[in-house]
C-alpha cells in the first residue's frame, strides 16, 4: 500500500516557507523539523522566490512616500512602546515598595 497524499493549506505552506527565508535556516532543517518532504519544501521555496521575483520592480514615487510615512509611524511606536514599558516598571515598583511599607 502507497502513503496517503497529505494535503497543506495555503498559510501552512507561507508559514513554512517563513521559516526557511527569515530564520536563515536550510530547507532540509526545516522540512526535517516540520515532518515534511525536503523536495517538497524546496519546491513551495522556489515558488515563492519566482512570485517575489516578479515584484521586484522600483517603488514608485506614491510608494516611496507611503513606506518613509510607515518607518516613520515605526519609530515613533517603537519610542511609544519604550516609554510605557519603563512606566509600568516603575509603577509596579512604587506598588513593591508600598506593600512593603504597609507590611512593615
Amino acid at each position: 500500500m502507497g502513503r496517503q497524499r497529505r494535503e497543506f493549506s495555503p498559510e501552512y505552506k507561507d508559514e513554512a516557507v517563513g521559516l526557511v527565508v527569515n530564520t536563515g535556516r536550510t530547507v532540509a532543517v526545516v522540512a526535517r523539523e516540520l515532518g515534511i518532504n525536503e523536495a517538497t519544501l524546496g519546491r513551495w521555496v522556489n515558488v515563492q522566490k519566482d512570485r517575489q521575483g516578479a515584484g521586484d520592480a522600483p517603488l514608485s514615487e506614491s510608494e516611496r512616500v507611503e513606506l518613509a510615512r510607515l518607518r516613520k509611524e515605526v519609530a515613533e511606536l517603537k519610542l511609544d512602546r519604550a516609554f510605557l514599558k519603563k512606566a509600568s516598571l516603575f509603577f509596579a515598583q512604587e506598588a513593591s515598595d508600598t506593600n512593603v511599607k504597609r507590611s512593615s
